[in-house]
């Protein structure tokens, strides 16, 4: 008898905690994920004036791209251990249509902080932009991309190749890094935003 009491009291717990009783109604669940993606569409308009106040050139690449996405990031590092999470979104430029994204990594560093990062990454055509968006994309754990150099030395626009088709501006409110680490961060569909 006492183990079917504790059964009970674990699952009336996990019933609660799991959201069974949740008084919210289908339209206040709509209207948040509504709050929720016009926060991001907005991080999203701020993070590309953002990259065109320190890379005007940047905004005639990203309307000549197939698509672009936005990820506002924060990274924490802890002694030894580092690890980033973000949210964003990518957009569609042929159609205008917006995929609601997630990222986060994890890793060794060294040091006791953290800072707020924006990337905006830019796909060359449709086979790269669904590949990033459907699957979602890991990057791999290569060195630390590096920004590209003309003839004279001085940096490309701040624009850093991370894989075939793909460019990446990394970006703090001070400006573009001409290095990014991007080893080791995993990009996703939010799928709870993306369900209709």
């Amino acid at each position: 008898m006492k183990h079917i009491k504790i059964i009970i009291a674990l699952s009336i717990a996990l019933i609660m905690f799991s959201g069974f009783w949740d008084n919210k109604t289908k339209r206040e669940i709509r209207q948040e994920k509504f709050i929720q993606k016009q926060s991001r569409i907005k991080i999203n308009n701020e993070a590309l004036n953002l990259l065109y106040s320190y890379a005007p050139e940047a905004k005639t690449k990203l309307l000549k791209s197939y698509g672009y996405a936005t990820f506002t990031n924060t990274g924490v590092t802890v002694i030894f251990i580092s690890g980033e999470s973000g949210e964003g979104l990518a957009h569609n430029n042929r159609n205008g249509q917006n995929t609601y994204m997630n990222m986060a990594s994890g890793g060794l560093g060294l040091g006791l902080g953290a800072k707020d990062f924006i990337s905006v990454f830019l796909f060359e055509d449709k086979k790269t932009f669904y590949s990033f968006v459907n699957s979602g994309w890991e990057s791999n754990a290569q060195s630390d991309a590096a920004a590209k150099y003309d003839e004279n030395g001085e940096a490309h626009n701040g624009a850093i190749t991370v894989g075939k088709g793909i460019t990446l501006y990394k970006l703090t409110q001070n400006g573009l890094l001409l290095q990014a680490t991007v080893q080791g961060t995993k990009y996703y569909k939010d799928e709870d935003l993306n369900r209709r």
